[in-house]
């Protein structure tokens, strides 16, 4: 179960060869909806008139529970049809805040346990004192009804997950109790520490990332963004400003830090017991357990580090492995297998370590954004980014047992992908089945494509057929540009995806935010 949010962009025009046809030079506004480019799929909608749909689980085989991120409210569909709300929790919805993800317990129904992934809202800091909140957490108890989009009204713990129970005689959910919060807060600005070179740096309310999902081994994994920190677990061993490492750590923020404590404890995937206790064989137990204190409890939950953020996460429905997207600055998008102790190496790298210097290039000469070049937080810029491959490894945070890879598939300019999901059935063809999907997390280009990945026999690597793509990098010319996507592309005019979910009949479920619509993609009758 996904979730997720872009930010906007301009709209790119281009044709993509036969797939699209003569007509491919078209706005994407010029779409009506969503249509499919390959001769044997279609698409249709299957529930509209939802406000920011974020992710959805079937609760049976027309039957869904749908979040909106901007409401706070957990709508029940059935047969295409709004039938209540099974919940509204009071968000804070302010940028990538919001209800953001949903799984259900693996024994669900017999265990009735929804888990949803949100943030909190909280009391704003006076406007003397902005840079500290006035909360570090909310309280268990969910708070309900009003929701906010004010950037500071949170706690520093404002993003948590919890444990909602189903009624299904009254179709509403109740608190059971709350797995874990975390960071939310992000004001960067104050005059401490001094140097920071942060003066100028806005209040932000993104990388939250919010996907959670079950995997096969019965743990909750939990897709937590960096928050903008830039510390550890960003592999910075020694903090953002210091000049050489090892050597003395300068700290994160105005609360510290380079050290994962609860305040810098960012871009991470979590791997938790469904009650919220820590899973004995996590890769790092040993080590936080050998740490100690907050920094080495935080460090037993992780499952893999050196994460930006992202929009999608998945299990490869036969094998069992875990795989993310990873959202890039400006540069390489990624496709990642993801391993027990993975460091998935942002900052120091984007895309495979051989491009670290595409990677530099692109990001210190970007003009994208009013306040870029800067990989957003000002304190680390692109120009710190190492000249070799090389010297990007040996700069890696390091924890005892993690090991850094290359991603499977990226893009070398930023293509804004976002949710992903399996197919688990045969209701597109044979010839998906098992298959991934990934969708945008902006509407252009072409309105928002979809596009289909194969995955070679071992299930370890991505398969492809067009030789550009024999590196498994598609060397796209400039943000969001298709160059060498174009075998890829299977769907448009999808905007912005939040969550692709296997139904139980075998077809593929497509949430649009923007559009407040869920399509359902099937094979052609």
């Amino acid at each position: 179960m996904r979730a997720r949010i872009g930010s906007s962009a301009v709209i790119v025009m281009f044709a993509v060869g036969a797939l699209i046809g003569p007509a491919g030079l078209r706005p994407a506004a010029a779409q009506d909806g969503p249509e499919m480019v390959v001769p044997n799929l279609e698409v249709r909608p299957v529930a509209s008139g939802l406000v920011t749909p974020t992710s959805i689980a079937f609760i049976g085989s027309n039957d869904l529970l749908v979040l909106e991120k901007n409401t706070g409210r957990v709508v029940r569909v059935i047969d295409g049809g709004i039938a209540g709300t099974a919940l509204d929790l009071g968000v804070n919805a302010a940028s990538e805040r919001g209800l953001l993800g949903i799984a259900l317990h693996p024994d669900f129904p017999t265990d009735p346990g929804v888990y949803l992934f949100w943030s909190c809202p909280g009391t704003p800091p006076p406007a003397d004192n902005p840079f500290f909140p006035v909360e570090t957490e909310c309280a268990d108890e969910p708070t309900l009804g009003a929701d906010t989009t004010d950037t500071l009204a949170t706690p520093l713990l404002g993003n948590r997950v919890d444990r909602f129970e189903w009624d299904a005689t009254s179709g509403t959910l109740t608190f059971d109790f709350n797995l874990v919060k975390l960071l939310a807060f992000q004001n960067d600005g104050a005059p401490e520490p001094p140097g920071q070179g942060d003066e100028a740096q806005p209040a932000r309310a993104n990388h939250d990332g919010g996907v959670i999902d079950f995997g096969p081994d019965g743990r909750l994994y939990v897709l937590f963004g960096d928050a903008g920190r830039r510390g550890q677990l960003q592999n910075l061993p020694c903090g953002p400003t210091a000049m050489t490492c090892p050597g003395p750590t300068t700290p994160d923020d105005q609360f510290g830090g380079p050290h994962p404590d609860d305040a810098h404890f960012t871009g991470v995937v979590l791997r938790l017991n469904d009650d919220g206790s820590t899973p004995t064989d996590n890769p790092f137990f040993g080590v936080g357990a050998a740490i100690g204190g907050e920094v080495g409890e935080n460090l037993q939950t992780v499952f893999s580090y050196g994460l930006r953020n992202s929009f999608g996460m998945d299990f490869d429905p036969r094998s069992g492995a875990l795989w993310t997207q990873e959202n890039g600055e400006d540069a390489f998008d990624e496709l990642n297998l993801v391993t027990a102790g993975q460091n998935s190496g942002w900052i120091q790298l984007a895309g495979p370590s051989s491009r670290v210097a595409e990677f530099k290039a692109i990001e210190t000469t970007s003009l994208h954004h009013d306040d870029f070049p800067n990989l957003q937080q000002f304190r680390w810029g692109p120009e710190r980014i190492a000249d070799t491959p090389a010297d990007a490894l040996a700069r890696l945070f390091a924890l005892p047992g993690s090991q850094y890879s290359d991603p499977e598939f990226s893009w070398k300019h930023v293509l804004a992908p976002a949710a992903i999901g399996f197919l688990e059935g045969r209701g597109l063809g044979r010839q998906y089945a098992g298959d991934l999907f990934v969708g945008m997390s902006v509407p252009e280009p072409l309105g928002g494509p979809l596009f289909h990945f194969n995955l070679t026999g071992n299930r370890r690597a991505i398969a492809v057929d067009d030789p550009r793509l024999a590196d498994r990098v598609a060397d796209n010319l400039t943000f969001h540009d298709m160059t060498e996507s174009e075998s890829l592309l299977v769907g448009i005019g999808f905007g912005v995806v939040t969550d692709i979910e296997p139904s139980p009949d075998g077809t593929l479920y497509v949430v649009s935010l923007d559009q407040g619509t869920i399509y359902e993609v099937r094979g052609s009758r």
